[in-house]
Order: structure tokens, then C-alpha cells, then sequence
């Protein structure tokens, strides 16, 4: 089904009905862009596939309303963009979501496992993925290219249904909720511009000082870019915002000095990024941004990083699941350094499996020891006990709640 008229839309929102299972796909282009320009939305249901072109110019809020409907699941694979176009465009993320590719993590598969790959080691099915690069904003669109974007969610609900069965017996489906829930909340895809400051490039090397004008800067980027809708590096690239902040130029000759800036700046821009740099350097002392700096790890912690290694290979093991998908030495290193607020080890289904877990080892709750040859990993008997002793108030008599 390729629909290119408002009329071809009504007749697909209503094959689609009350369908209880909606796969979702896009196609689109963003190289030239900030915003990235949606060529194809493809859904399918167990009983049709269909092509939906907004490059023909008929309005979509029919379709996002049918998918923003909460009583199907959309299924997704590495949707996050597609939800992020979606959002963009409608106002509303689909919801309820489902992601096969991160669902395909909990279910042995490697990490970020591609479309192809699932679809043939869970159905069996190959598909040609011949045309991923092609250029969707080209049209007529060849037969190839139609079959293409279909093939991209026929698939999805029965791929969706072997995996919720793998997780469903394994008791994992719950693990995904956190995950799920963010990637289906609008606000997941919202730019913060003053915060784009911290994706800088050797913005480590700033001074706090020079910390206030990047993010003055940074923001004056990000927003001109959304103005002038072109990729942001195309305005300023980092290493040149990391260097005018370093300078903290005070007149257009000296902003022209900094190289970069007569590549790609405009004049009729200069004024603007003097004003952003006058507003980084008159930042009150109090309210500088700073960067979390990593802790020197000493020995002792260097230890403690083993041992949790320790425990992450034997939680692997009985998870099936790769290692580094768990846990990288460096967020092992940042854990046991004391940084947990903003730590993806403790959020979502890794939590589930090791956060807990680590955070119980690093503060003594659990013991790891060596018995028969392997690892045996339990909660501290002492701790146990004293976890059973009541509270000291006289007003409260109810136990303290047991360690892992």
C-alpha cells in the first residue's frame, strides 16, 4: 500500500483499526539539515504493510494521532530517532513503545543488534538491505526502494512476539519499562541549548570562567542552527567555540583571529557572538558551570574496580549477556569512584542485573568469595543480622527492611 493522498491516508487509519500491534519506520534525510527532513513513514500490522510519502505535501496528523493512541504498541527497531522525527513533527511521542533492538539485548542477542541480523536469526527471514543509503528524498521511488521500506516493518510484530515470549520466560519484560517509558516521553527529545556546552569537544580544558562563555556560545550555536535549519557544525565546528571561549575575544578583529571563524561565520554573525561572549564573561563567580571531574583512582579503588568486574562476569554469565553490554571498565571505575547520581549502571534494566548489586559490594553489603573454583557472590551474614535489629527510636518498632 503506498499512500500519497489525504484520501490514501483515511483509507489506511482505517485499515489500520484497532490493530493491537503497529510496527513503525521512517526515512529521512539530515546531513544538510538541523532537522532532519522525513521522506517515509512506514507502519505495518499482521495483515497489511504500507508506505506513507509526506514529501507529497498532505497533512499526517490523521497518522500521529493513530499512532500517539494508546491502545496498540508501536514497535520500533533502534527507534529512537524515528520517535524523535515523530515528536518533533506532531507534538507527541507513539506510546506505548516497543524497541527490538534494545528488547533483543535481554534476550541474548549481541549489543545493538542490526534489523537484518534479528529478523534472520528469529524468523529465518533474509532481508536485503541493499538500498540503506539510498537517497529517499529522490523520487519516483524504484520498486526497489518501495520494497525496502516495507521490509523494514513487515517483520516487526512477530519479531515483537518471539522476543516478548523470550522475555516473558525469562521475567525480564519489566526490566524494559524504564527504558521504554523514556523513549516514548516528548521531552526525551527536547534540546536544552544550554546544556550543548557540555558536548563540546575539549571543553574539558576550560577554566570555569571560560566554561560560562562556552555555554553562552554553544547555545548561540544550537539556536542558529535551528534558525538557519543546518547542522550546527556548520556554523561554528567545537573546536572553534572551545577557542573563542579560551580568547574571550572583545572585538570583531580579535574574533576574526580565532581560527574557524572568517571559514564559516558570516559578518552580519559577529556581533552576535561578541554578545554571547559579553554574556559568558559577566556570569556572576557563583553561578559558572563546572564539570564533574574524575576522581584519581587510587589503589585501593583500582581493587575494588576488579572485583566488580568480578561480579558483572558472573551476572553476565547467568543473564546471557555479553559483558560489555553490562558494564564498561570505565563505568566500573566511575562507580567505585563515588559518581552513582547520573551512573547507567543504575538506571533501567542494567540496575536490575548489577546496579544493585554493585552498589551493595560498595558498601559492604555483599561479599564476594572463591568456593569449589567459583565465584559465589551473597549478601554479608553480619549484615544480615544487624539489618534485623529494630530501629533505635522508641516510637518505631518496625524492622529495618532486610539487605540483598
Amino acid at each position: 500500500m503506498y499512500v500519497r493522498d489525504a484520501q490514501g491516508l483515511a483509507e489506511l487509519i482505517e485499515s489500520l483499526g484497532d490493530a493491537p500491534l503497529i510496527a513503525v519506520d521512517t526515512e529521512f534525510m539530515r546531513e544538510r539539515t538541523y532537522y532532519a527532513k522525513l521522506c517515509l513513514v512506514q507502519v505495518a500490522t499482521d495483515d497489511l504493510a504500507a508506505i506513507v510519502d509526506p514529501l507529497e505535501g498532505f497533512d499526517l496528523s490523521p497518522l500521529w494521532r493513530r499512532l500517539a493512541d494508546e491502545c496498540s504498541v508501536k514497535i520500533l527497531h533502534a527507534g529512537s530517532q524515528d520517535l524523535e522525527i515523530i515528536s518533533r513533527l506532531s507534538g507527541n511521542a507513539p506510546a506505548p513503545v516497543f524497541d527490538t533492538q534494545i528488547a533483543a539485548t535481554l534476550a541474548g542477542f549481541p549489543q545493538q543488534v542490526g534489523y537484518a541480523a534479528l529478523v534472520r536469526d528469529v524468523l529465518g527471514v533474509t532481508v536485503d538491505k541493499g538500498d540503506t543509503y539510498t537517497d529517499w528524498s529522490r523520487r519516483p521511488l524504484t520498486g526497489t526502494q518501495r520494497e525496502y521500506a516495507l521490509n523494514d516493518v513487515r517483520f516487526l510484530p512477530e519479531v515483537y512476539r518471539r522476543l516478548k515470549t523470550r522475555l516473558d520466560e525469562a521475567g525480564r519484560m519489566g526490566w524494559l519499562a524504564a527504558d521504554f517509558a523514556r523513549l516514548a516521553d516528548s521531552a526525551t527529545y527536547d534540546v536544552q541549548p544550554e546544556e550543548q556546552w557540555r558536548r563540546l569537544k575539549r571543553v574539558s580544558s576550560l577554566n570555569r570562567r571560560q566554561l560560562g562563555v562556552a555555554r553562552e556560545l554553544a547555545a548561540w550555536r544550537e539556536r542558529e542552527a535551528q534558525r538557519r535549519d543546518i547542522p550546527k557544525r556548520w556554523v561554528l565546528g567545537d573546536e572553534t567555540v572551545v577557542e573563542i571561549a579560551r580568547r574571550s575575544p572583545k572585538n570583531v578583529q580579535a574574533l576574526a583571529d580565532v581560527r574557524g571563524v572568517t571559514d564559516k561565520l558570516p559578518k552580519g554573525s559577529y556581533e552576535s557572538v561578541l554578545a554571547a561572549v559579553r554574556r559568558g564573561v559577566e556570569v556572576p563567580e557563583d553561578e559558572l558551570p563546572s564539570l564533574s571531574r574524575r576522581k584519581r583512582l587510587a589503589s585501593d579503588i583500582e581493587g575494588a574496580v576488579d572485583l566488580m568486574a568480578a561480579l558483572v562476569r558472573v551476572r553476565a554469565k547467568e543473564s546471557d549477556i555479553a559483558v560489555p553490554l553490562l558494564a564498561s571498565r570505565d563505568e566500573l571505575e566511575r562507580l567505585a569512584a563515588g559518581e552513582r547520581e547520573e551512573s547507567e549502571l543504575l538506571q533501567g534494566w542494567r540496575r536490575a542485573i548489577i546496579g544493585d548489586d554493585l552498589t551493595a559490594l560498595l558498601d559492604g553489603r555483599l561479599s564476594v568469595r572463591i568456593e569449589g573454583g567459583a565465584l559465589v557472590i551473597e549478601p554479608r551474614p553480619e549484615v544480615e543480622r544487624d539489618s534485623l535489629v529494630p530501629a533505635s527510636s522508641d516510637d518505631d518498632e518496625t524492622p529495618r527492611e532486610e539487605a540483598r
